[in-house]
């Protein structure tokens, strides 16, 4: 049984959680924003941010960034912490942040729901964060660069990926 987890284990957990509920995830893509978030989710209508941290000093740290004290030049609609079991509490999240917990086997637990208060799986608008579309267009730009560097990007035009 699993008791600890590094940075990168959680990541990949959250990175896989979330591919679960997007359409595509970058985890901890190097680009040229000014934020480097540890898993970054699209879907149709919404981003989503998920920060991961396997130590109180380092979630207490968070809040000192800049994209934290002001959440307009931050990344995602929504926005979620990730971490081992009752390593953050619901009441220390920042208003409408969400937890996700991870267990002692790994697997990932939606405990403060951030989409929709009233549980569920729908996304309510009043609960979005207004996201700086600018940064992640930059994340959003240098994968597709990257990609057509490598010679791969004609493949986003194959019909048997069209989805509605």
């Amino acid at each position: 049984m699993k008791t600890e987890f590094t940075h990168n284990q959680i990541v990949e957990l959250a990175y896989k959680w979330l591919l679960k509920r997007t359409g595509f995830a970058f985890k901890e893509l190097r680009s040229l924003s000014n934020e480097c978030p540890d898993v970054l989710g699209f879907r149709h209508e919404a981003s989503i941010l998920i920060e991961c941290k396997i130590s109180r000093n380092d979630f207490l740290c968070d809040k000192n960034k800049s994209f934290r004290k002001n959440p307009s030049i931050g990344m995602g609609n929504y926005r979620l912490y990730c971490c081992p079991d009752g390593l953050i509490k619901k009441e220390e999240l920042p208003e409408k942040w969400g937890l996700i917990y991870v267990n002692q086997e790994g697997k990932c637990r939606l405990v403060h729901n951030c989409f929709n208060h009233r549980g569920g799986n729908m996304f309510l608008p009043k609960n979005q964060f207004e996201a700086n579309l600018t940064e992640e267009r930059k994340m959003l730009y240098t994968a597709l660069r990257r990609m057509h560097i490598k010679g791969v990007l004609d493949l986003i035009y194959d019909k048997q990926y069209i989805t509605f």
